[in-house]
C-alpha cells in the first residue's frame, strides 16, 4: 500500500467517524404535514422533495433520519426543531 493510499483510508476513517450523528425526527399527532415541510426546508436545507419523502416516512413509519453530519453542525438544528415543536432527537 502506498503512503498516498495509506493517507486516503485515514482520511475515510477519520470523516465516518466525524459524521456519525443524525437527527431523527419522530411521528406526532400535532403537526401537519405542510409545518413539518417547511420546518425540514428551513431547520435542515432540505429540497421540497427531501422534506416531503422525510415527513412521509416519518408519518408511516414513526420516525426518520433527517440529517447527518457532525455534531457542532446538528446540534443548532435539532434544537430549533425542538424550539418549533417537533419530535426530535440528536443521535
Amino acid at each position: 500500500m502506498s503512503t498516498k493510499e495509506k493517507i486516503q483510508e485515514e482520511v475515510d476513517i477519520l470523516e465516518k467517524e466525524t459524521n456519525q450523528h443524525e437527527i431523527v425526527l419522530h411521528n406526532d399527532e400535532v403537526n401537519t404535514f405542510d409545518f413539518v415541510i417547511d420546518s425540514l426546508i428551513n431547520v435542515c436545507d432540505h429540497t421540497l422533495e427531501q422534506a416531503e419523502q422525510c415527513t412521509i416516512l416519518v408519518h408511516y413509519k414513526g420516525k426518520c433520519t433527517v440529517k447527518s453530519g457532525e455534531y457542532k453542525d446538528l446540534e443548532p438544528r435539532c434544537s430549533k426543531l425542538l424550539q418549533l415543536g417537533l419530535s426530535a432527537e440528536l443521535i
